[in-house]
């Protein structure tokens, strides 16, 4: 029986875009001829997968479709939540329409992840299918690259030859933490879930059970407009929000762990973008995208809709001006060197992996007081992303007007 992929495609970009109001969802981003969505539905062209099913909501639809449309899948069903719910309404609702069988195995694949191996993964997938049943649930564990604090991580261990159990859910530790959770032989939480139909509401039920009755109700009075569902909105509204992980996962005795050791991202952080797209640049683009200034220089790596992704490198005992923008704000992420940050009235010392948050219309500046060159990826968000928007209040190299 063929695998049927239900992909989650309902999220908003707040994480990537906060207080911005105009958030593009990470998803739907044209990274250069490419999108999250896009790459997920690449990865379900196979012949092991069924027709796919694809959670989301009105403001997306067309965008759902568009993408469909330039991969030229024409078998899917669509749902359509009336309200973001979290991923456990999205999932045991997307799992209870019909056509679905009641046995059939269904992989849950998010559609903001960067999962580049897909034949690997897919070789995993298949020789894991035969270990399904009427009671367990497979959640895809990631050997993690680093203690990265931006992801949940997992402990498992193993019962039988090829089955581990997973004895731990562990949500976004602190880098410390994470660190000791990978000398335990942790692994990232991929959201990426394989189970049975029957499986995942057998479990909905015993652990959810007014959840996936309005689920069920949702689905049973949904209308059906050639391949959209349109779940009720009476039944789904009374649904408190709430992910799989915390209702189902964490609460079921038979959650098992399949290991990938693959590149895998969920691209939720501007570093983690900026280094796919930095893999992907040739020298040439970069000798064509890059400007010096008397404190040093920025390359220009990437422009989509409302944000330009870059990397500023300030030298040694140098600085860039005193200066506000009126029509945008900045996220800098600190990949090198120790530099010293002015922000409205205030300044602080911020060293690698530290985050900054520029709201637009807030004075700042970037001094680098050591000797060793100071690196930062700084996305820019908003309408006008021009060198032109700049204010200066005070700056060394004589450029205050």
């Amino acid at each position: 029986m063929k695998v049927k992929p239900i992909i989650l495609c309902g999220g908003a970009g707040t994480r990537l875009f906060p207080n911005f109001k105009k958030s593009p969802s990470k998803q739907f981003i044209d990274f250069g001829g490419w999108t999250l969505f896009g790459k997920t539905l690449d990865r379900i062209i196979n012949p092991i997968f069924d027709s796919p099913v694809i959670s989301t909501n009105k403001i997306y639809e067309k965008l759902v479709r568009k993408i469909l449309k330039k991969k030229n899948i024409k078998k899917f069903k669509i749902i359509l939540e009336p309200v973001k719910k979290n991923t456990a309404p999205a999932i045991i609702s997307s799992i209870l329409i019909s056509e679905i069988k009641m046995n059939q195995p269904v992989l849950v694949l998010p559609s903001d992840h960067y999962l580049p191996e897909i034949d690997k993964f897919n070789k995993i997938l298949k020789s894991n299918l035969l270990n399904l049943n009427n009671s367990n649930i497979f959640i895809f564990g990631v050997k993690p690259k680093n203690s990265n604090s931006d992801y949940g991580y997992l402990l498992s261990k193993k019962i039988k030859k090829n089955i581990s159990k997973v004895i731990k859910f562990i949500e976004k530790p602190n880098e410390k933490s994470a660190k000791k959770i990978i000398l335990k032989k942790g692994s990232w939480n991929s959201g990426i879930v394989l189970a049975r139909k029957d499986s995942i509401i057998n479990n909905a039920k015993k652990m959810q059970s007014f959840l996936f009755n309005c689920c069920l109700n949702a689905v049973i009075k949904s209308k059906l407009k050639k391949n959209t569902i349109s779940l009720n909105k009476k039944y789904f509204n009374k649904i408190k929000a709430i992910s799989f992980d915390y209702a189902i996962l964490e609460k079921a005795k038979e959650i098992n762990s399949i290991q990938l050791n693959l590149t895998w991202s969920d691209l939720g952080s501007w570093k983690e973008i900026f280094n796919v797209i930095k893999s992907k640049t040739t020298q040439v683009y970069l000798n064509k995208n890059t400007f010096y200034r008397p404190w040093g220089n920025y390359k220009n790596f990437f422009k989509g809709e409302n944000f330009l992704l870059k990397e500023l490198t300030i030298y040694r005992k140098s600085s860039i001006s005193l200066q506000k923008h009126h029509h945008r704000s900045e996220h800098w992420t600190v990949t090198s060197g120790k530099p010293k940050i002015t922000l409205g009235k205030k300044f602080f010392f911020k060293k690698k992996n530290d985050n900054i948050f520029v709201p637009k219309g807030t004075i700042h500046r970037i001094e680098n007081i050591y000797n060793k060159p100071v690196k930062i990826i700084e996305a820019q968000l908003g309408g006008v992303l021009k060198e032109t928007d700049i204010v200066r209040y005070q700056d060394v190299y004589g450029r205050v007007k």
